[in-house]
């Protein structure tokens, strides 16, 4: 067997074995190592070090302490009572509601699964409460998420940035349309489909109970504001701007909520610091796969089977399409970001795509494997939340998918959605 092979068969083997996708991207690499021999294994804690020593990388610890201060500190109930009072009145207005909150908090953290679960705890049982059926519930939540690693700030746009050498900045602002557009297509696909269920309404508000909800929110809506003004005036960089954010969201929710206690700040530390541990760990493994498969010239065979056989660009794209819908519904998305980007960038740069319109499309692939079965992260989060079986969820899950493909084909085909926007802002 070749390197490449044991390699392939020990991290899935591992994966298959349910070892963390950390840990089974580790030990499938030391196995390859020691198959191959005649390598100091030095080169094992080197690579992984190497993976998470960037400086940019300090942005995802900071955006997931923000979510979490957020949370605790009474931002998220205000933001769901804005959202409440502003589509309440519609059919399916929880469901309306429970869509814009995503995409408003979404703005803030950068994590799909820690949005789903922060929001799920609420939404998921107040939507059952008034009548939605549990599994619409959870998959709506479910998707309505996905859109966190899409909008700034984006946990996988930072990691895509830093493997691709490409301004995190720009590829913050080439998400806005497509998470604009995403969110759009879940508020119409929560309202259908409440439509068609007779799902309730809720009490129309007044303008001035409107405005009253729309003061509480209002410190929760600034940050999302300040991040992408701060950003673009140059004020401050990504990480800069990670800081600032868990500032400001600690110092509201001490001294404005008054809900962030010494205890209260030091588990949202905690809970921060097992992600980021997560992410960290995966990062830092992936890097040491790259490194074999460079060692063994496998991105550049790729590559030149790939100009050998697609001169399309677009049927190109489509392949990879095909190849991260398949891979996302197995592996995490930042370990398939950091396994997949050195051998598929190199590529789409030589057919003369656009760096920043294929990253657009590789992030938002490997986020709609959140909630594709059988990984399907968010979807499984939902699901637990409702107290349903996977099977159930992924049932009522199938409208929200199609929608999500939609919106990919559509980001596919017109690559302005990704690149307009940058290029109006930034130049």
């Amino acid at each position: 067997m070749s390197l490449v092979e044991i390699l392939s068969v020990a991290v899935f083997g591992l994966m298959l074995l349910s070892v963390p996708i950390g840990f089974a991207i580790l030990g499938g690499c030391l196995i390859a190592l020691l198959w191959l021999g005649g390598i100091n294994l030095m080169v094992v804690p080197q690579m992984v070090f190497g993976g998470i020593d960037a400086f940019t990388l300090l942005a995802i610890p900071f955006f997931l302490l923000t979510g979490s201060l957020m949370t605790a500190g009474g931002m998220t109930e205000r933001l769901l009572d804005f959202a409440n009072a502003l589509l309440g009145r519609f059919r399916g207005g929880l469901a309306l509601s429970a869509v814009l909150s995503a995409a408003l908090f979404g703005g803030i953290s950068g994590s799909a699964v820690a949005d789903t679960t922060a929001l799920g705890r609420i939404l998921i049982p107040a939507m059952v409460r008034a009548g939605y059926g549990p599994g619409f519930a959870a998959s709506l939540l479910a998707s309505a998420n996905v859109v966190a690693p899409i909008i700034p700030p984006s946990i996988a746009f930072i990691v895509l940035g830093v493997l691709t050498n490409q301004s995190i900045t720009v590829l913050f602002m080439a998400g806005v349309v497509p998470g604009i557009l995403y969110s759009a297509v879940m508020l119409f696909l929560a309202w259908w489909l409440s439509v068609r269920a007779g799902y309730p309404t809720a009490e129309r508000a007044s303008a001035r109970e409107v405005l009253h909800t729309l003061g509480r929110a209002a410190f929760a809506l600034v940050l999302p504001l300040l991040i992408l003004l701060g950003i673009r005036t140059g004020v401050f960089n990504v990480t800069e701007c990670s800081g600032i954010a868990v500032l400001y969201a600690l110092l509201v929710g001490v001294f404005v909520y008054r809900r962030i206690t010494p205890r209260v700040f030091y588990r949202c530390l905690v809970s921060a610091a097992r992600t980021t541990a997560i992410i960290m760990l995966v990062v830092g493994a992936a890097r040491l796969f790259s490194w074999i498969l460079a060692y063994e010239s496998v991105p550049q065979a790729v590559a030149d089977w790939m100009l050998a056989t697609l001169s399309d660009p677009l049927l190109f794209l489509l392949l990879v399409n095909l190849l991260l819908l398949v891979v996302g519904m197995f592996l995490e998305a930042n370990a398939a970001i950091v396994m997949l980007i050195p051998v598929l960038y190199p590529v789409a740069l030589k057919l003369g795509i656009d760096p920043v319109h294929f990253s657009v499309i590789f992030a938002l692939n490997l986020c709609i494997g959140l909630i594709t079965p059988p990984v399907g992260l968010c979807l499984n989060i939902g699901c637990v939340i409702a107290r349903i079986p996977l099977e159930r969820g992924a049932r009522d899950c199938l409208p929200f998918l199609a929608g999500a493909l939609l919106v990919l084909a559509a980001i596919t085909l017109v690559p302005g959605l990704s690149t307009w926007f940058p290029a109006l802002v930034l130049d």
